[in-house]
């Protein structure tokens, strides 16, 4: 802990009657003289990252080179071996060195999901190839739930929404080119992103690497919906057959929804309206046109920016402003750049970058001024 966030809680607590003077010098030389003794700084955890994804690699490797000359008893043997390897050894270090034993623990469940598809290929299985992913997740899922560690929730976290998108893809595979079907998994990824990406608690180590998470998969997942956006045909082809459709739907919102709710209790509505933004998004083309497309992505963008300011969270107001100076450059690729000569478009190509990146960030540092609580 900072030594100003020491004596900024020592000095509430003696304002409020909770300690008295005395107390408050004894508990700040307490945590002034163990400041940092718990806490890994960035290089021990690049080098935890980097150790674990060298020895998970190594081990495949290994296993790879002799797997032909390993009979299928031994083959099966090693994988479970292999398994139970990582969390045992992280069970006897886990009082010692509590960061190498969430390390070992997280390589252990990535190690899992190798056992599982190996497992098959051992025993010659052709079955339902979804229901491995469907393993894998509830395997970290358990494992979060023993360990209470934000690495197998964040596991878990990306298990299980593409143990769903498996099983949606196996669902349309006869419909794979219905364009319905492919919008319905570009906004549940998308919604989901955001859901992660928005998730409110601050002080929460679990919500932080929830928020990190849907910040890297977020801008991917509205590329994926912009493409699906972009279609503009309509058949008589253009459907799911019976119920699919509906529960496509139906899983799409509401599993972000209920992921919302569970990260913002009430303040999940937001969500919602977003849910409501991406339906209108990918079918915005083929009944206004594509100007009102990206002004439809225009409003998506203030959205996430005002969003930031609301609740004070700068990471949004980059996004927003990330989004909607996307969107500027697209539509005048799309829109302008053709209809000009040579010279015009590069000179306004360039008119578009200069006067409208330095207003985009004129704005975005005004609006993470305000969201701080500073005068805009």
């Amino acid at each position: 802990m900072a030594e100003h966030d020491v004596d900024r809680m020592l000095k509430r607590w003696t304002g409020a009657g909770v300690i008295d003077a005395e107390t408050a010098a004894r508990i700040r030389t307490f945590e002034l003289a163990n400041a940092g003794s718990h806490r890994l700084r960035w290089p021990i955890w690049l080098a935890l990252g980097f150790g674990a994804t060298a020895l998970a690699a190594g081990v495949l490797l290994l296993v790879s080179a002799h797997w032909d000359d390993i009979s299928p008893a031994s083959r099966f043997g090693l994988v479970l071996s292999l398994v139970a390897l990582f969390h045992v050894v992280s069970a006897f270090i886990a009082e010692g060195f509590p960061a190498m034993a969430a390390t070992l623990h997280t390589v252990g469940t990535m190690a899992l999901g190798a056992g599982i598809y190996l497992a098959g290929q051992i025993f010659n299985l052709d079955e339902h190839w979804p229901s491995a992913l469907m393993l894998w997740a509830f395997g970290a899922a358990a494992a979060w739930g023993l360990l209470k560690s934000w690495p197998q929730m964040v596991l878990a976290a990306i298990l299980a929404p593409a143990w769903l998108l498996a099983e949606w893809f196996v669902a349309i595979q006869e419909h794979q080119w219905v364009l319905v079907a492919a919008q319905i998994a570009a906004c549940g990824s998308a919604l989901l992103a955001l859901a992660y990406f928005t998730a409110a608690d601050r002080e929460s180590i679990a919500h932080k690497a929830l928020n990190r998470l849907g910040a890297v998969v977020l801008p991917f997942t509205l590329a994926g919906l912009a493409l699906v956006g972009r279609e503009s045909y309509r058949s008589a082809t253009d459907t799911l057959p019976g119920n699919l459709g509906i529960v496509g739907w139906t899983a799409a919102i509401g599993l972000p929804l209920a992921v919302a709710y569970l990260l913002r209790g009430r303040e999940s509505w937001q969500i919602a309206i977003a849910a409501l933004w991406m339906f209108v998004l990918v079918n915005v083309r083929w009944l206004a046109g594509e100007t009102a497309m990206y002004a439809w992505w225009a409003v998506g963008a203030t959205a996430i920016a005002a969003w930031g300011v609301k609740d004070a969270r700068s990471e949004r107001i980059n996004m927003g402003a990330a989004m909607f100076g996307v969107t500027v450059l697209a539509f005048y690729f799309s829109q302008v750049m053709d209809k000009l000569g040579r010279s015009a478009s590069l000179m306004g190509l360039g008119l578009v970058f200069l006067a409208g990146g330095w207003a985009i960030e004129r704005v975005r540092r005004q609006l993470v001024l305000q969201a701080r609580g500073g005068a805009a």
